[in-house]
């Protein structure tokens, strides 16, 4: 089994670019209506959990440290529907993110798409939406080429 992989980003930068710049409208698109980075982080994070993306699982947390999650809650993700300690769009925003990350068992179920539907506006589940793509898209080009997990940032370190 080799280890040494083909690194997309360094193999076709254009193409890298282009998945960042994608990355970086969907924040825009989240913040503009109103995804504060604390929910997009905890669905950012939950997506690589579930596709065992540890690099980007890594970069999330400490973006989520950043956004003022606290440890407690980051550790909760992958329970989070015994923890009780999400909010009614936090729940909604996690179930979207799994019906995202394993879309080809059932798409994105009718039930699924009432509950999100019924807690957040158009605009909101679009954003949310497009967010899991994005996560979904980065996990598949990290897991793909082994990335080794980063370093943790000195701020979340502490």
């Amino acid at each position: 089994m080799s280890e040494t992989r083909v690194h997309l980003s360094k193999t076709e930068p254009a193409a890298y670019q282009a998945l960042d710049a994608f990355a970086r409208t969907v924040g825009e698109i989240c913040a503009a209506n109103g995804i504060d980075d604390r929910l997009k982080e905890i669905v950012m994070i939950h997506s690589s959990q579930l596709n065992g993306c540890s690099y980007c699982a890594r970069l999330h947390v400490d973006r989520a440290l950043k956004a003022g999650l606290d440890t407690d809650t980051i550790t909760q993700i992958p329970t989070w529907r015994e923890s009780g300690v999400f909010s009614d769009r936090e729940r909604a925003a996690l179930e979207l993110a799994e019906a995202f990350t394993f879309i080809s068992e059932d798409g994105v179920s009718d039930e699924v798409y009432d509950l999100v539907g019924s807690v957040f506006t158009e605009k909101e589940y679009a954003a949310l939406s497009w967010a899991c793509i994005s996560i979904n898209a980065f996990n598949r080009v990290v897991i793909a080429g082994r990335y080794p997990v980063p370093p943790r940032t000195p701020q979340a370190q502490a």
